[in-house]
C-alpha cells in the first residue's frame, strides 16, 4: 500500500484548505474525491448565488474576483480551479473511499481505484450527497426531483416545491419565472428567516400577490403521476394536480460511512475535539460542514476554513512530541 502523512477524503474548498496547509506544513499527503474537483458546489442550482461574499470564500492566498459582491455558482468553479492550478495539490478525482479502518496506529484506506495507508485522516465530505428523503409513497417516481438544477426544464408546468428555507424559496422564484405554475408546501408557519435577505421580500410580495401558492404547516402525503395529495393547515385532505415536485428538504453526511470510520455520533450529530478537530477515533478528524452533522446550517466554507489550521497544528504538535 501507497503510505502517506494524511488522507483528506473530500475535495471540496475545506478539503482542498486542509490540503494547502498540509502541503506548506511539508506533510506527503493525498485527497480522494469520489467526483469531480468541487463536487458539492458542481451539483449546485445553476443559478445560484452565494450567501457570502467572494473574499470570505478565498482558500490559499488566491484573490477571488467575482462581478457582484457575491458570487455565482460559475464563477466559483472557475475560482477552486483557479486554486488547483495554483497550488498543484496532489488530489485524485473520481476515486471513492469504500472503507476506512484503523489497524495497527494507522489508517487503512481501500477506494475503488487502489489502496493506501496513512498516519492521520481528514473526513471532508460535507453533506450535499444525501438528501432527506419525504418517506412517502411515490417518492421513486422520476417527477420527484431532490437536486433541483436549471429552472428552464419546469417551464409552464405544475409544480410543488417542497421547503421554506434558501433552496426550495430559490425554486420556487426560478421556477416561476420560467412560467412554471407552482405552489409552495411547507411544515413550517412561515418562510424561513435563514432565507437571503434580498430574496425573502421577493417571496413574500410574490405570495402576496398571489402568483405563487403557498400552503403553511401542511404535509405532503402522496405522489401519483398526475397529482400531488397533502394534508393542509386545517387538517384537510387536498389534491392537486402535478407535473414535478421539488424536493428541497435539505441533505445529511454520510453517517453510515463515519460510523464505519468509528466516529461517536450522539444524535446524528458527530463527536469531535473544537480545539483540533479530532473525533473519538485518534488521528482521525473532521474537516468542514460535515462537523455539523444533521445541524447543516452551523458550519459554511467561509467560517469552517479555519478547521485546516486546527487539524494541521494538531498533527504537527503529536509529530514533535514522538520526535
Amino acid at each position: 500500500m501507497k503510505r502517506f502523512d494524511l488522507i483528506i477524503i473530500g475535495a471540496g474548498p475545506i478539503g482542498m484548505a486542509t490540503a494547502i496547509e498540509a502541503q506548506q506544513k511539508g506533510l506527503n499527503y493525498l485527497v480522494l474525491e469520489k467526483g469531480c474537483l468541487v463536487n458539492s458546489l458542481y451539483k449546485y442550482p445553476t443559478n445560484m448565488t452565494f450567501f457570502s461574499s467572494s473574499e470570505n470564500l478565498e482558500i490559499g492566498a488566491v484573490p477571488f474576483l467575482s462581478n457582484n459582491v457575491r458570487p455565482t455558482r460559475p464563477e466559483a468553479l472557475e475560482y477552486y480551479r483557479r486554486v488547483q492550478t495554483s497550488h498543484q495539490l496532489q488530489i485524485h478525482l473520481f476515486e471513492e473511499v469504500t472503507s476506512l479502518e484503523k489497524v495497527d496506529h494507522q489508517f487503512e484506506v481501500v477506494t475503488t481505484k487502489d489502496a493506501y495507508t496513512a498516519a492521520s485522516v481528514v473526513i471532508a465530505t460535507g453533506f450535499f450527497d444525501f438528501a432527506n428523503l419525504l418517506q412517502i409513497e411515490g417518492e421513486q417516481l422520476p417527477k420527484v426531483i431532490h437536486y433541483y438544477d436549471d429552472p428552464h426544464f419546469y417551464a409552464f408546468s405544475n409544480v410543488v416545491v417542497v421547503g421554506a428555507a434558501n433552496s426550495a424559496i430559490d425554486a420556487a422564484l426560478q421556477t416561476y419565472r420560467k412560467g412554471a405554475n407552482v405552489t409552495l408546501i411547507m411544515r413550517e408557519g412561515a418562510i424561513s428567516d435563514r432565507v437571503k435577505y434580498w430574496v425573502k421580500p421577493d417571496i413574500e410580495n410574490r405570495i402576496k400577490e398571489g402568483a405563487i401558492a403557498v400552503h403553511y404547516e401542511s404535509e405532503l402525503l402522496e405522489i401519483t403521476p398526475k397529482s400531488v395529495k397533502f394534508k393542509n393547515q386545517v387538517g384537510e385532505v387536498v389534491e392537486i394536480d402535478n407535473d414535478f415536485v421539488l424536493a428541497m428538504t435539505g441533505y445529511h453526511p454520510n453517517f453510515a460511512f463515519l460510523e464505519a470510520a468509528g466516529v461517536q455520533l450522539t444524535d446524528q450529530i458527530p463527536f469531535y475535539d473544537p480545539q483540533t478537530n479530532e473525533t473519538n477515533v485518534e488521528g482521525l478528524y473532521l474537516a468542514g460542514v460535515v462537523c455539523g452533522g444533521k445541524i447543516t446550517n452551523e458550519w459554511f466554507i467561509e467560517n469552517s476554513i479555519i478547521h485546516a489550521e486546527r487539524i494541521l497544528g494538531d498533527i504537527l504538535n503529536k509529530r514533535s512530541e514522538v520526535f
